[in-house]
């Protein structure tokens, strides 16, 4: 296993940023030019503007896969940022990367997600059909760039180019070299502020940006299991069938063989968690010295993500997930929720779309004179910034009968 592997030589936040990192005094800066902090760099800056936000405070109430009111011991969207802004920092800080830029960008990439998780987002994905459809990922572009209204000289946050490139580069490059959309057509929205501020949509991103996005899959493939078993939708043995939770588990109880069931549940979280985390170290490690970047402009033209699993971490992973979909999120009471909050989604939308008076004052404005398109997005994002209390309370207000998602 990955846990047993020599490390080598990383980093222990001791040491300066590597050649490879992004430098903080280099930003390639920000759409507004702003007089830059005496007291923090750059990145730092856009961490800040990231937590003090209304977006952040959103994700406390919003559903990760549970229904926040189901549980006080359920992760929200907040609690799950966190633990992917811990592990992508200590992956940058092993690295030699600029830990203050992966934590930013861990801490914003789930601000464009729906109330509801992703049943929220597959509903207004649907009602969008006819204007572009509706992606998380460039909702939450749309969200730093348009929709908070803090500062006054500019909408959004202005955050830094590398805080946007990685927030947009989630999943790796969106386009190839001629513009073509790689999975389908590039969201209009990352495209229109790429027109802006090239956000070079055909490259790899930092290494900063990949460390926040296999944080976010280490994350949720551990803390879901934490809250199938809290659930009771999965058992320690159903795991057993598993093989990276089942060859952990039978380490912890031949050390432990009197342990009771809720301890051994968290002894398998905390050890998944490093081994995942040693093997994107040792694997990332070994890539940057095969790729020898000089600058984090060559990783971004590497054409290869560095930070990742081994070959046998990734299919270890990959039979996890398929695991907990099979036996968590498509769950007869889970899909029962889902169906439910699918309804709250939708019958929000319709009723905003066709009369937009209903919602409140500062989202509603000439909406009734506005194109389709422009009050289909209105109403979107009206929508998509809800927290999951808030939609039922605005369901609640707007119906006679709301569905019941305990």
């Amino acid at each position: 296993m990955a846990g047993e592997r020599q490390l080598g030589d990383i980093g222990f936040g001791y040491r300066p940023r590597a050649a490879y990192a992004c430098d903080p005094a280099a930003s390639r800066g920000r759409l507004f030019d702003e007089v830059e902090s005496p007291t923090r760099t750059p990145f730092q800056r856009d961490r800040d503007r990231i937590i003090h936000s209304t977006a952040f405070r959103r994700l406390k109430h919003k559903t990760q896969v549970f229904v926040a009111h189901e549980g006080d011991h359920f992760r929200t969207r907040l609690t799950h940022t966190i633990e992917v802004a811990q592990i992508a920092r200590a992956l940058a800080r092993a690295l030699r990367c600029d830990e203050d830029l992966a934590e930013a960008i861990a801490l914003v990439h789930d601000f464009g997600h729906t109330p509801f998780g992703h049943t929220g987002e597959d509903a207004l994905n649907e009602k969008m059909a006819a204007w572009g459809g509706f992606d998380h990922n460039a909702q939450s572009l749309r969200v730093v760039t348009r929709l908070e209204s803090r500062y006054a000289e500019f909408d959004g946050l202005n955050l830094t180019w590398e805080a946007l490139e990685g927030l947009v580069k989630h999943n790796g490059p969106l386009t190839d070299t001629s513009g073509k959309g790689l999975n389908g057509p590039v969201p209009q929205a990352i495209r229109d502020y790429s027109e802006l501020h090239d956000l070079e949509l055909d490259r790899f991103a930092s290494l900063e940006a990949q460390c926040a996005a296999i944080a976010d899959d280490i994350a949720y493939n551990t803390h879901d299991i934490d809250d199938g078993l809290r659930a009771g939708l999965l058992t320690l043995d159903m795991l057993d069938g598993v093989g990276l939770p089942a060859s952990i588990l039978r380490g912890v109880r031949e050390r432990y063989p009197a342990l009771d069931a809720v301890r051994t549940g968290h002894e398998l979280m905390r050890r998944q968690i490093t081994i995942f985390v040693e093997d994107v170290i040792a694997t990332a490690t070994a890539r940057i010295a095969r790729l020898a970047p000089g600058s984090a402009d060559e990783v971004r033209s590497a054409g290869e993500a560095m930070v990742t699993f081994s070959d046998e971490m990734a299919a270890s992973e990959k039979e996890l997930k398929a695991f907990l979909y099979r036996n968590m999120y498509r769950h007869s009471e889970v899909m029962r929720v889902r169906a439910n909050a699918d309804r709250i989604v939708r019958e929000l939308f319709d009723v905003y779309y066709a009369d937009p008076r209903a919602m409140p004052e500062g989202w509603r404005e000439g909406l009734d004179r506005a194109e389709d398109r422009i009050k289909a997005r209105a109403v979107a994002d009206f929508l998509a910034g809800m927290t999951d209390t808030y939609a039922i309370k605005e369901h609640r207000r707007l119906f006679d009968h709301t569905p019941d998602l305990v």
